[in-house]
């Protein structure tokens, strides 16, 4: 029986111009995909994190743990906008 170990990712959902939802995993480098609805885009997601995982513990690589105390927030910019002349 093969033993199992529980890691926990932080998933970024980001609105597809298409309709649904892109996912990538930052502490997973590649570790991409998408799907139609929030609900699937997670489960897809969770299916490609635990594939990704495999991959890396079958061929003997180091699983890579997420960086403690990430905070993730939106982030405001105010730019000045050039006036353009117009006759």
């Amino acid at each position: 029986m093969l033993k199992k170990k529980n890691y926990k990712y932080t998933a970024v959902f980001e609105p597809a111009e298409e309709g649904g939802y892109v996912v990538y995993i930052p502490a997973l480098p590649g570790c991409v995909t998408q799907g139609e609805t929030f609900e699937e885009a997670k489960q897809m997601a969770e299916d490609a994190v635990a594939g990704y995982l495999s991959v890396l513990s079958e061929s003997k690589q180091e699983i890579p743990a997420e960086k403690q105390g990430i905070t993730i927030s939106e982030i405001f910019a105010r730019v000045p906008i050039k006036k353009v002349n117009t006759i």
